[in-house]
C-alpha cells in the first residue's frame, strides 16, 4: 500500500472505500422497506422463490448492510457480512441465468457484486495500515 510522508494510507483508497461502501448502503438499506411491494413479490415469484426465504434474505441483507456501514463493529463480524452479501450477489446472478437466460439483466447483480469488491479490497487495505502503523 502506499504511504505518504507521515505514515498514512493514501487518501484514494479511504474514499475508494467510504464510497464503494456508501453506494452498497444506497442499495442495500432502503430495500427492506419494499421487500412487501408488488415488484418484488412478482421478482421473487418470477424467480420461483418462496415469499418466506425472499423475506429471509432480505431482512438478512439489510442487516449486513448495516454491519458494513457501522465503523465500530469488528472486523470478523464485517467478515461474514461481506460473504453473505456476495453469496446474495452471485445466487441472484444465477437465478436470473437460470430462468431468464443469458441476458443483459442476469448480470446485473454483477455491477453490486464489483461494489461490494471494491469495498472488501479496501476495507483490507485499510486494516493492513491500522495494524503495520
Amino acid at each position: 500500500m502506499e504511504r505518504t510522508l507521515n505514515n498514512q494510507p493514501k487518501k484514494s483508497i479511504k474514499v475508494a472505500y467510504w464510497v464503494s461502501t456508501g453506494l452498497l448502503a444506497l442499495f442495500i438499506l432502503p430495500g427492506v422497506f419494499f421487500m412487501d411491494s408488488p415488484e418484488a413479490k412478482q421478482g421473487t415469484e418470477h424467480l420461483g422463490i418462496p415469499t418466506w426465504l425472499a423475506m429471509e434474505i432480505g431482512i438478512g441483507h439489510f442487516i449486513g448492510g448495516l454491519i458494513l456501514i457501522v465503523p465500530f463493529i469488528g472486523k470478523r463480524i464485517k467478515e461474514w457480512a461481506y460473504v453473505g452479501c456476495g453469496i446474495k450477489y452471485i445466487s441472484a446472478m444465477i437465478g436470473h441465468l437460470a430462468v431468464d437466460g443469458v441476458v443483459a439483466m442476469s448480470f446485473a447483480p454483477l455491477v453490486t457484486f464489483s461494489l461490494l469488491l471494491i469495498s472488501y479490497l479496501t476495507y483490507h487495505q485499510l486494516l493492513k495500515y491500522k495494524t503495520n502503523g
